[in-house]
């Protein structure tokens, strides 16, 4: 598979559980290498996923632009752009 030998660096960051079970799936599906990493901490009682979202995708350079690509096109996303709050 191509993303074999390539590190995995930080690609983009998740907002939340759902958005990042979501990416998962996708990428999987797609057969897309890659790592979810949480921002939870037990000792801080998640206390960074609130400030810094549910964590991040990690995966090779090569796929970045696919990711991003994935990420907009998350229902979510379309969702808020297109009934913005009044």
């Amino acid at each position: 598979m191509v993303g074999d030998s390539e590190d995995f660096k930080k690609i983009v960051v998740l907002e939340n559980e759902i958005e990042a079970q979501l990416m998962d799936s996708i990428l999987t599906e797609r057969q897309i290498p890659h790592r979810m990493k949480s921002y939870h901490d037990t000792a801080y009682d998640g206390i960074f996923q609130v400030q810094k979202g549910w964590g991040h995708v990690e995966a090779p350079e090569s796929y970045r632009d696919e990711i991003m690509a994935i990420q907009e096109d998350l229902p979510r996303k379309k969702y808020i752009t297109k009934n913005p709050s009044p």
